[in-house]
């Protein structure tokens, strides 16, 4: 019964997390529900060792079909891996509590910025060309990659929001992009995990299967229903990490 309870979550968080991120927000609360006297870095451990896979299906089965431009995105996710394992270095020296209460407003903003921009993210406009552009997209990498590392919630987020807001791209392109992204970041995460033992194997493979399942879902949601859509999904992501990281900081 915990499996399937756990499962059903992983499936809903894929298809969240392929279409603009934020998987993070319905299975970290379900694991956490499930399992409440486990060290919290196990059942972050076996989170990432279940969303890794959802999110890398979503990233490959974008590439298939957005035009995405590689000059710029693999150095962009080595920058993003990079900066996953220095912070995830850093918080095990720095206390991340600012952070944790500034974090609800620097979503509110940007959440208040989308909805005041009735065209953000609604055309695919890149502003920059091949060296710049791949220069813009490794500094986004490396700093919220290293937020990954050091606190984590909403980093897809911010990944599709920088992408739309900093260098022209639509929703759909943004997301795609953040996909490959998150992946990197994701993966620098896990190896940390699995290194220091923090991993349920038996749970990520129930967790693996679930997530890719509905990262298949999310995936074709997104491109048939194009920017417009993933805008709307990004608009109630947002708001929903809003409420729930606003609890975290202020009321628990």
């Amino acid at each position: 019964m915990e499996l399937a309870f756990v499962a059903a979550a992983s499936l809903l968080a894929g298809m969240i997390d392929a279409i603009v991120g934020g998987g993070g927000l319905v299975l970290l609360p379900a694991l956490f529900a499930t399992w409440p006297g486990a060290t919290p870095a196990t059942l972050l451990g076996t989170n990432k060792g279940g969303a890794v896979w959802g999110t890398a299906w979503a990233a490959w089965q974008y590439t298939r079909r957005v035009d995405l431009r590689a000059a710029t995105l693999v150095p962009a996710c080595t920058a993003a891996l990079a900066g996953s394992f220095v912070g995830a270095w850093a918080v095990t020296t720095v206390d991340g509590s600012a952070l944790r209460r500034a974090l609800p407003l620097v979503l509110l903003a940007i959440l208040a910025y989308t909805l005041a921009r009735k065209d953000l993210g609604r055309h695919h406009a890149p502003r920059f060309v091949a060296g710049h552009e791949a220069a813009v997209a490794s500094a986004i990498g490396a700093g919220i990659g290293f937020y990954d590392g050091f606190f984590g919630p909403g980093t897809g987020s911010f990944f599709v929001f920088l992408f739309v807001r900093t260098m022209g791209y639509d929703f759909l392109h943004a997301s795609a992009a953040a996909k490959l992204l998150n992946t990197a970041t994701n993966v620098a995460a896990l190896v940390l995990f699995t290194w220091k033992g923090h991993v349920w194997w038996h749970v990520a493979a129930v967790l693996a299967v679930a997530n890719v399942a509905g990262s298949l879902i999310g995936t074709r949601l997104a491109l048939k229903h194009g920017a417009g859509f993933v805008r709307g999904v990004f608009i109630l992501v947002v708001g929903a990490l809003i409420l729930k990281t606003g609890y975290d900081a202020f009321v628990r």
